[in-house]
Protein backbone atom coordinates (compact mmCIF):
# COMPACT_ATOMS: atom_id res chain seq x y z
CA UNK A 1 0.00 0.00 0.00
CA UNK A 2 1.33 3.27 -0.91
CA UNK A 3 1.04 6.63 0.53
CA UNK A 4 -0.87 7.84 -2.43
CA UNK A 5 -3.67 5.99 -1.64
CA UNK A 6 -4.77 6.73 2.08
CA UNK A 7 -3.62 10.67 1.69
CA UNK A 8 -5.80 13.55 1.72
CA UNK A 9 -6.23 15.08 -1.55
CA UNK A 10 -6.46 17.98 -2.77
CA UNK A 11 -4.90 19.36 0.88
CA UNK A 12 -6.03 22.27 2.21
CA UNK A 13 -3.08 25.04 2.77
CA UNK A 14 -2.80 28.35 4.36
CA UNK A 15 -0.11 31.23 3.44
CA UNK A 16 2.15 32.40 5.30
CA UNK A 17 1.02 36.17 5.93
CA UNK A 18 -1.82 34.85 7.58
CA UNK A 19 -2.67 35.51 11.19
CA UNK A 20 -2.68 32.66 13.87
CA UNK A 21 -6.30 33.71 14.46
CA UNK A 22 -6.85 33.36 10.98
CA UNK A 23 -5.18 30.11 11.01
CA UNK A 24 -6.82 28.41 14.06
CA UNK A 25 -10.19 29.40 12.98
CA UNK A 26 -9.76 27.49 10.09
CA UNK A 27 -8.92 24.28 11.69
CA UNK A 28 -11.43 24.32 14.08
CA UNK A 29 -13.96 24.90 10.86
CA UNK A 30 -12.40 22.36 8.49
CA UNK A 31 -12.12 20.16 11.97
CA UNK A 32 -8.11 19.46 11.02
CA UNK A 33 -5.03 19.56 13.20
CA UNK A 34 -2.18 20.39 10.48
CA UNK A 35 -2.13 22.83 7.56
CA UNK A 36 0.68 23.40 5.18
CA UNK A 37 1.89 26.85 4.50
CA UNK A 38 2.46 27.62 0.91
CA UNK A 39 3.93 30.61 -0.55
CA UNK A 40 3.65 30.89 -4.38
CA UNK A 41 2.80 27.38 -4.99
CA UNK A 42 5.83 26.53 -2.71
CA UNK A 43 5.83 24.14 0.68
CA UNK A 44 7.35 26.95 2.97
CA UNK A 45 6.34 25.60 6.37
CA UNK A 46 3.50 23.52 8.54
CA UNK A 47 1.51 24.63 11.58
CA UNK A 48 -0.32 22.73 13.70
CA UNK A 49 -2.86 23.26 16.18
CA UNK A 50 -0.21 23.04 18.47
CA UNK A 51 2.31 25.52 17.16
CA UNK A 52 -0.56 27.73 17.73
CA UNK A 53 -1.30 27.20 21.29
CA UNK A 54 2.58 27.18 22.28
CA UNK A 55 2.85 30.56 20.27
CA UNK A 56 0.02 32.17 21.94
CA UNK A 57 0.52 30.90 25.36
CA UNK A 58 2.53 32.23 28.54
CA UNK A 59 4.79 28.68 28.16
CA UNK A 60 6.05 30.54 24.88
CA UNK A 61 9.93 31.42 25.66
CA UNK A 62 9.52 35.08 23.44
CA UNK A 63 6.37 35.70 25.44
CA UNK A 64 2.55 35.09 24.04
CA UNK A 65 2.03 36.14 20.55
CA UNK A 66 -1.12 38.21 19.31
CA UNK A 67 -3.35 36.65 17.62
CA UNK A 68 -2.69 39.09 14.28
CA UNK A 69 1.13 37.47 14.56
CA UNK A 70 1.79 36.14 10.93
CA UNK A 71 1.68 32.73 10.31
CA UNK A 72 4.98 32.29 9.16
CA UNK A 73 6.48 33.34 13.09
CA UNK A 74 5.28 30.29 14.35
CA UNK A 75 5.30 27.60 11.71
CA UNK A 76 7.96 24.97 11.21
CA UNK A 77 9.92 25.32 8.61
CA UNK A 78 12.15 22.72 8.16
CA UNK A 79 9.54 20.42 6.79
CA UNK A 80 9.76 16.21 6.64
CA UNK A 81 7.89 15.02 3.52
CA UNK A 82 6.38 11.90 1.42
CA UNK A 83 6.38 11.06 -1.64
CA UNK A 84 3.27 9.80 -3.56
CA UNK A 85 4.58 6.21 -4.45
CA UNK A 86 6.56 5.66 -0.36
CA UNK A 87 5.22 2.64 1.18
CA UNK A 88 2.92 3.39 4.08
CA UNK A 89 4.97 2.12 6.49
CA UNK A 90 7.97 3.85 5.47
CA UNK A 91 5.83 7.16 6.39
CA UNK A 92 5.12 5.53 9.13
CA UNK A 93 8.73 5.10 10.08
CA UNK A 94 9.69 8.53 9.66
CA UNK A 95 6.65 9.69 11.47
CA UNK A 96 7.75 7.87 14.88
CA UNK A 97 11.67 8.49 14.13
CA UNK A 98 10.95 12.26 13.70
CA UNK A 99 7.95 12.02 16.05
CA UNK A 100 5.56 14.73 14.45
CA UNK A 101 1.78 13.89 13.48
CA UNK A 102 2.01 14.37 9.28
CA UNK A 103 3.56 14.33 6.65
CA UNK A 104 2.94 16.96 3.64
CA UNK A 105 3.53 14.68 0.36
CA UNK A 106 5.32 15.72 -2.85
CA UNK A 107 4.99 15.90 -6.16
CA UNK A 108 7.31 17.72 -8.62
CA UNK A 109 7.38 20.33 -5.76
CA UNK A 110 4.05 20.71 -5.68
CA UNK A 111 1.68 19.67 -2.44
CA UNK A 112 -0.39 17.15 -3.76
CA UNK A 113 -1.96 15.92 -0.47
CA UNK A 114 -1.14 15.07 3.26
CA UNK A 115 -1.03 11.46 5.23
CA UNK A 116 -1.67 12.31 9.55
CA UNK A 117 -1.46 9.15 11.93
CA UNK A 118 -4.92 8.61 11.77
CA UNK A 119 -4.77 7.91 8.19
CA UNK A 120 -1.81 5.73 8.69
CA UNK A 121 -4.56 3.70 11.48
CA UNK A 122 -6.87 3.01 8.87
CA UNK A 123 -3.99 1.87 6.36
CA UNK A 124 -3.65 -0.65 9.46
CA UNK A 125 -6.78 -1.68 9.37
CA UNK A 126 -7.10 -2.45 5.78
CA UNK A 127 -3.52 -4.28 5.85
CA UNK A 128 -4.85 -6.72 8.94
CA UNK A 129 -8.14 -7.30 7.05
CA UNK A 130 -10.18 -6.29 10.15
CA UNK A 131 -12.37 -4.39 7.91
CA UNK A 132 -13.63 -7.49 6.72
CA UNK A 133 -15.74 -10.94 8.42
CA UNK A 134 -12.55 -13.03 9.43
CA UNK A 135 -11.01 -14.97 12.05
CA UNK A 136 -7.52 -14.30 13.46
CA UNK A 137 -4.80 -16.98 13.64
CA UNK A 138 -1.45 -16.44 15.18
CA UNK A 139 1.33 -18.71 15.03
CA UNK A 140 5.16 -18.79 15.85
CA UNK A 141 7.27 -20.43 12.88
CA UNK A 142 10.63 -21.13 12.96
CA UNK A 143 12.60 -18.24 11.18
CA UNK A 144 14.10 -20.77 8.22
CA UNK A 145 13.25 -20.67 4.49
CA UNK A 146 9.61 -22.09 3.83
CA UNK A 147 8.18 -21.90 7.17
CA UNK A 148 5.37 -19.36 5.49
CA UNK A 149 5.13 -21.14 2.79
CA UNK A 150 4.72 -24.18 4.81
CA UNK A 151 1.59 -22.62 6.84
CA UNK A 152 -0.48 -21.07 3.80
CA UNK A 153 -0.20 -24.77 2.36
CA UNK A 154 -1.95 -26.25 5.37
CA UNK A 155 -4.30 -23.85 5.28
CA UNK A 156 -5.03 -24.03 1.43
CA UNK A 157 -5.35 -28.43 2.82
CA UNK A 158 -8.35 -27.01 5.05
CA UNK A 159 -9.84 -24.77 2.11
CA UNK A 160 -9.44 -21.93 3.76
CA UNK A 161 -8.71 -18.65 2.00
CA UNK A 162 -6.51 -15.90 3.02
CA UNK A 163 -7.46 -12.45 3.89
CA UNK A 164 -4.37 -10.87 5.55
CA UNK A 165 -0.90 -12.39 6.73
CA UNK A 166 1.48 -10.05 8.45
CA UNK A 167 4.94 -11.29 10.04
CA UNK A 168 7.51 -9.93 11.93
CA UNK A 169 10.47 -11.32 13.83
CA UNK A 170 9.82 -12.42 17.59
CA UNK A 171 13.54 -13.09 18.11
CA UNK A 172 16.37 -14.64 16.30
CA UNK A 173 14.96 -17.85 16.40
CA UNK A 174 11.32 -17.27 16.00
CA UNK A 175 8.70 -15.62 13.38
CA UNK A 176 5.44 -14.58 14.59
CA UNK A 177 3.09 -14.75 11.63
CA UNK A 178 -0.27 -13.11 11.62
CA UNK A 179 -3.38 -14.52 9.30
CA UNK A 180 -6.57 -13.43 9.06
CA UNK A 181 -8.82 -15.78 7.29
CA UNK A 182 -12.19 -16.73 6.01
CA UNK A 183 -13.75 -18.45 8.37
CA UNK A 184 -14.88 -17.79 12.28
CA UNK A 185 -13.92 -21.17 13.02
CA UNK A 186 -10.88 -20.76 14.25
CA UNK A 187 -10.61 -22.51 16.78
CA UNK A 188 -11.17 -25.90 14.75
CA UNK A 189 -8.29 -24.73 12.19
CA UNK A 190 -6.22 -24.21 15.12
CA UNK A 191 -6.41 -27.61 16.33
CA UNK A 192 -5.96 -28.71 12.60
CA UNK A 193 -2.49 -26.73 12.87
CA UNK A 194 -1.39 -28.19 15.88
CA UNK A 195 -2.31 -31.43 14.67
CA UNK A 196 0.45 -30.87 11.52
CA UNK A 197 3.37 -29.26 14.29
CA UNK A 198 2.46 -25.93 13.80
CA UNK A 199 2.80 -23.88 16.98
CA UNK A 200 -0.64 -21.62 17.29
CA UNK A 201 -0.60 -19.08 19.86
CA UNK A 202 -3.85 -17.76 18.99
CA UNK A 203 -6.75 -18.75 19.51
CA UNK A 204 -5.42 -20.84 22.80
CA UNK A 205 -6.44 -23.89 23.03
CA UNK A 206 -9.94 -25.07 24.67
CA UNK A 207 -10.08 -25.91 28.11
CA UNK A 208 -12.54 -29.71 26.90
Amino acid sequence: MLVKEVMKSPVLTIGPEATLEEAYAFLLQKGIRHLPVVEEGRLVGILTDRDIRLATSALNPKGPCPGSTPVREAMTKEVVTADPLDPVEEAARVMRVRKIGCLPVVEDEVVVGIVTGIDLLDALLRLTGVTEPSGRLEVRLPDRPGELARLTGLLAQQGVNIHSLLSYPEDEEAVRAVVRVNTLETHLLAEALRQSGMEVVWPPRKPW
